[in-house]
């Protein structure tokens, strides 16, 4: 069947135009999933001869919460929604002086081998339709009566392994027709797949590329992220400085702070070194205790951050949001697959 949510507004004029339909029902559809339509029963200002007809020919699944966790502390909302083919993803609401950001999943499962990450624990399942990342962002809304202002493409998987749907995505969502979420309001991560790096710099998309980095030196990094054997930090460093000289695009650089592995004093120099010439912010995470993984957050937090600051970078420490609900990217996944009770 036809994955109709998966089309851009483009496709879709196409589309109906091949049925033999007006190019306008494209746009009339593509309203309509962006809001959520369930079905196209629903669709009021269609035909009823082309709803049924639509009913016949394409798929329009709709996510089931199969969990969700709210946090106590600060409204945080986690959800575990389960796939039409059974596979569950991940996608975090979370609230913020500024508005409100839903991070969400690019993948079923993850490939890159994160040390320190429990999405990746079991491997990589398959990767996600543009269709799969937009419900993620619709239904959040939906479900928690928060709109979304805000998107950063941080859970389960890598969004550069799966690009060309990420960027069918990207355009899907940033339609004035559709949710209409402006770029500059939508971070993509990575952990350093080069080529998708490169890509993204010659598009010149106004989002912010957010890489995650974890380590400044060869042998740390590929300790924590197999990624690095493949594309060295040297090589990463290089093709971020590329980017930059592209885009103007300040990048964000995510380090998961663990303790007595990466949070030394000669690592916050070196970091300093690499981004001489680039602005860059260096974002500070308080490592997640994850119950397969042996290392433990860092104990030298405040001394890191102020390192870095002396080299004149921009550090923070991020806000620790959902902590009470195993709102780190995977865990809910991984509890639900080994049979635990989340609550």
């Amino acid at each position: 069947m036809t994955d109709i949510k998966s089309m851009t507004l483009p496709e879709l004029r196409d589309f109906f135009q091949g049925l033999g339909e007006p190019a306008f029902r494209g746009k009339q559809v593509f309203s309509w999933l962006s809001r959520g339509a369930a079905s196209f029963g629903g669709m009021s200002n269609l035909p009823a001869s082309l709803r049924e007809r639509l009913g016949e020919s394409c798929l329009l699944a709709v996510p089931k919460a199969v969990r969700k966790q709210v946090s106590a502390r600060d409204g945080t909302i986690k959800y575990l929604w389960e796939l039409a083919d059974g596979n569950c993803i991940e996608s975090v609401l979370m609230r913020y002086r500024y508005g409100n950001t839903v991070c969400i999943s690019s993948q079923a499962g993850c490939r890159m081998g994160c040390a320190f990450c429990a999405s990746t624990i079991a491997g990589k399942v398959r990767d996600l339709t543009p269709g799969e990342m937009l419900d993620q962002v619709v239904f959040t809304g939906k479900d928690s009566g928060a709109p979304i202002s805000n998107i950063v493409l941080m859970g389960i998987g890598e969004p550069m392994d799966n690009l060309d749907a990420v960027l069918k995505f990207l355009e899907i969502v940033n339609h004035p027709d559709g949710l209409n979420i402006g770029m500059r309001h939508i971070s993509l991560s990575t952990c350093g797949v080069l080529p998708g790096i490169r890509r993204l710099a010659e598009l010149g998309l106004q989002l912010t590329l957010s890489v995650s980095l974890h380590a400044p030196d060869r042998e740390t990094r590929s300790r924590l992220m197999p990624v690095n054997r493949a594309y060295d930090v040297e090589e990463l460093f290089a093709a971020c400085h590329d980017y930059f000289e592209k885009t103007g695009r300040r990048i964000s650089f995510e380090y998961a702070m663990i303790d007595g592995v990466n949070d030394q004093d000669w690592q916050a120099d070196l970091i300093a070194k690499r981004l001489r010439g680039m602005p860059g912010h260096v974002n500070l995470i308080p490592l997640n205790d994850v119950a397969e993984s042996p290392f433990r957050p860092s104990r030298r937090m405040a001394a890191f951050q102020k390192r870095l600051e002396s080299h004149g970078i921009t550090a923070t420490v991020r806000r620790s949001l959902g902590g009470d609900i195993d709102a780190a990217c995977g865990q809910l996944r991984r509890k639900a697959e080994k049979g635990e009770d989340s609550q």
